[in-house]
């Protein structure tokens, strides 16, 4: 395949994931089975890459990911180009495609398990078995990835009561919401949330959620929005978890998520220019 047509794919992980998460490896992966190249965007700070300002990451600042998409498409402007997200990726990437509306030089994009509104993420995250289960993790995690570059935040924020945090709501009160300048923690959760920014999406985009996901539950999926917005298809199962959507007695090898991953990236470089006609 000629590289400067080769279709290009590019991948945003979750919260505190990275380039060497297995359902990145998984896209990845299928991505080569098509015969496309695939770019993973890393938030900066993570998978080693060390912070040169004091500066980290949220899904509700998109700076970043414009760089990235701007960047990867002048070195490849004739190469058609999408994106798939997964959870907080998937958050950062609807909201970019929300703030820029048509005028993107991706194709079109799929998201996995994103959370669309962060206050009931955090209502769910909350309850005793999914704290225990998931919240204080994540939290623990958080604060690993910014205790590494602890010497460039000590100035600007208070590290010791951000390693104090029980809950993922506490840490972005304590670091994440005064990283990016809001008022109040609750300022930055409304910014973040994709859900209302969903009908201002101006490209065809695929999203995937399963109703019995912890993370994203299912009264918060913004199904009507979905519905008037004729470039959003919003594909929602009644079993998958989080990130998971196993399938069989014995779930091994591709996953519903992956399958849907990777006919939806195929079909729409094969069949996309088609639905400009429909």
């Amino acid at each position: 395949m000629d590289a400067s047509t080769r279709p290009t794919i590019l991948l945003l992980p979750g919260l505190t994931g990275t380039s060497k998460e297995s359902y990145i490896l998984h896209m990845i992966h299928l991505s080569e089975e098509l015969g496309y190249r695939c770019v993973v965007f890393n938030n900066r700070g993570m998978a080693g890459e060390n912070l040169l300002t004091p500066r980290t990451y949220c899904c509700a600042n998109t700076e970043d990911l414009e760089t990235v998409i701007h960047h990867v498409h002048s070195l490849y402007p004739s190469a058609p180009f999408l994106a798939a997200g997964v959870s907080m990726g998937g958050m950062l990437l609807l909201n970019y495609l929300g703030k820029i509306g048509p005028k993107t030089p991706l194709k079109a994009a799929a998201t996995f398990s994103v959370g669309w509104n962060i206050f009931a993420c955090s209502e769910s995250l909350e309850k005793p078995l999914n704290w225990l289960l998931f919240n204080y993790y994540l939290t623990t995690c958080l604060q690993s990835s910014v205790n590494k570059h602890r010497h460039m935040f000590v100035k600007l924020i208070d590290m010791d009561h951000v390693m104090k945090a029980k809950s993922i709501r506490e840490f972005d009160k304590r670091f994440t919401s005064v990283m990016f300048g809001y008022q109040t923690n609750d300022d930055y959760y409304t910014d973040a949330s994709p859900y209302h920014r969903l009908k201002s999406v101006g490209i065809p985009v695929l999203c995937l959620n399963s109703v019995d996901d912890v993370f994203s539950p299912s009264h918060a999926i913004p199904i009507e929005t979905a519905k008037q917005n004729p470039n959003v298809a919003l594909v929602l199962t009644s079993y998958g978890g989080h990130i998971g959507f196993l399938e069989g007695i014995w779930p091994r090898q591709s996953t519903y998520m992956n399958r849907v991953f990777k006919q939806f990236v195929q079909a729409m470089i094969e069949h996309g220019h088609e639905l400009s006609n429909m």
